[in-house]
């Protein structure tokens, strides 16, 4: 990013004089899998406040359908699951985090299910499922596809009655405050009561991904890189932002909303054919269906170029009614609404932005460059995935990523024997009040933009005029202080389109998600490591 178009420090002008504030020993950004995982561990060692910016149980777990990943098995294994994860990340991952994470993930279910997640089971033993990647079935799910749903009402269930958390809802985090490259909390705002400073002794940013900078993605609305943002802001280090994992299959109708389809219909037996009807993946790739997920989101965007058409389309008409209603209650819910029904008809599909794998570079605890600042789950780039993401891996990640982070914290404050001590703090940060501009215009155009020039394929050409668009708008866009998440939202996704994009020129290469068309093939001697981006000092 140019230093010309760095962002300002803080988003918005305050004085800790006439701001209301807030006190806890541990501060946690989100709730979802990996906040509430970090929530309940720090919880055993202080007081921690958990904040979301919506509602608690509104995030990218709750639409977690597959699974989670886990060797619980009697016949899989953890170097199993470690080698497929690895072969996934295409020599990007971080070998020993690998390990920790898939290693702890089978203690961190056991406790999940300890708490009251309620697993699909058949004669009382779990059932496993095989996705993409995936060389042994280990994937668990719940509820057929309603996974992450059970998982966050078990950690919400988890949370409720613990005298050492407490949640604020509907309270939007602006931005870290620091003070010599240490993280003392944050500001906040409250639609009802205000901007507020939560001074924390340690802070961990749990906040999700940045799906919604693209006009096509399976996030929810919440998802607009807000911790990404802050965090660049505030001087930490990111990673990996190239990396962006498009899903292959969500629902393709035109006006409604990207629909995941889960990878599992796959892993069931799913067939994908193109337009023609003709039955593609093996043409692409020795696992057909189940190869990875880059792969398959790419075969299913050159069948649509090879076809002229706006999608492909997912068969599961071969596998037995009953099984497959009972398997996929969701998808069969809403395909109906649409007048689709799953055992009889086709299902069109086409890949959707879903997970970035990229974020906030962090250490084996979950420790960001920046002191006293944690982060964990997705937004965090953790080494796990590389440069590809394996199916049904995150949520094990932010499952064993949260609970590190929480037990590093709270064990660190034990271990410090420094008092909370606010301090005046008076930003005035010179931007105009004033603005005049349709900022919901300037959030589809940069989601078209993003999805145009930045999506599943790229080049040189087109990644230039991305980051000359983003420039443009951000020159009048970032240089205004505004009053509500609108405006903070769209600041935080010009500031993470721009890291995308410019993360994605350097790499002149394709690896896993990325792909150059210009570049098209993958190079170990230049290109077999990270690409970090930090906010230039002013």
């Amino acid at each position: 990013m140019k230093k010309s178009t760095e962002p300002k420090r803080y988003l918005i002008s305050f004085d800790s004089h006439t701001t209301s504030h807030v006190f806890t020993d541990i501060l946690i950004i989100g709730s979802g899998v990996a906040g509430l995982s970090a929530a309940i561990e720090a919880s055993k060692h202080c007081s921690v406040l958990v904040v979301t910016k919506d509602k608690i149980d509104e995030n990218n777990t709750v639409y977690a359908q597959g699974g989670i990943a886990v060797v619980l098995s009697e016949n899989d294994a953890i170097a199993k699951h470690i080698k497929d994860t690895l072969d996934a990340g295409q020599g990007l991952c971080d070998t020993p985090v690998v390990k920790t994470i898939i290693s702890e993930g089978p203690e961190r279910v056991k406790e999940l299910i300890e708490w009251g997640a309620v697993f699909d089971r058949e004669d009382d033993h779990l059932v496993f499922t095989q996705e993409g990647g995936h060389h042994f079935p280990r994937i668990i799910r719940a509820k057929g596809d309603s996974t992450g749903k059970e998982i966050e009402q078990a950690l919400i269930r988890t949370i409720k009655g613990n005298k050492n958390i407490k949640v604020f809802e509907h309270t939007f985090t602006i931005d870290i405050v620091t003070r010599d490259g240490i993280c003392h909390g944050v500001i906040a705002w409250h639609a009802k009561k205000g901007y507020m400073v939560i001074w924390a002794r340690r802070t961990i940013l749990a906040t999700g991904g940045c799906g919604q900078v693209y006009r096509e993605t399976t996030n929810p609305d919440v998802a607009t890189g807000d911790g990404l943002a802050m965090a660049y802001r505030a001087g930490a280090a990111l990673q990996d932002m190239e990396f962006v994992q498009f899903h292959p299959t969500t629902l393709y109708i035109a006006g409604a909303v990207r629909f995941l389809i889960t990878e599992t219909v796959r892993g069931e037996g799913g067939i994908l054919r193109n337009k023609k009807g003709e039955r593609f993946m093996p043409w692409y790739h020795s696992q057909a269906e189940l190869a990875p997920r880059d792969v398959v989101s790419q075969s299913i965007l050159k069948e649509m170029q090879k076809t002229d058409h706006t999608n492909v389309y997912i068969d599961v008409r071969h596998i037995p009614k009953e099984r497959l209603y009972a398997r996929f209650p969701r998808i069969r819910e809403i395909c109906a609404s649409f007048g689709i029904d799953i055992a009889r008809d086709l299902i069109p599909v086409r890949p959707s932005a879903h997970y970035m794998i990229g974020g906030i570079k962090v250490d084996r605890l979950s420790r960001t460059t920046v002191g006293q600042l944690y982060a964990c789950g997705e937004v965090a780039c953790s080494g796990m995935h590389g440069a590809n993401r394996l199916g049904s891996n995150s949520l094990l990640e932010g499952l064993v990523t949260g609970y590190r982070a929480g037990k590093d914290a709270g064990a660190s404050i034990q271990k410090s024997v420094r008092k909370l001590v606010p301090y005046a703090i008076r930003e005035s940060m010179d931007l105009s009040k004033i603005s005049w501009l349709d900022l919901d215009d300037i959030r589809n155009s940069l989601k078209s933009l993003m999805w145009r020039d930045a999506g599943i394929e790229r080049d040189e050409r087109h990644l230039l005029e991305a980051g000359e668009m983003i420039e443009m708008w951000g020159s009048y866009v970032m240089d205004k202080e505004f009053s509500n998440p609108t405006g903070w939202e769209l600041q935080n996704m010009i500031l993470v389109s721009g890291l995308i994009v410019s993360s994605a020129l350097k790499r002149k290469e394709s690896r896993g998600v990325h792909h150059r068309s210009d570049y098209p093939e993958t190079d170990n001697i230049r290109w077999k490591r990270h690409i970090t981006v930090k906010k230039a000092k002013s």
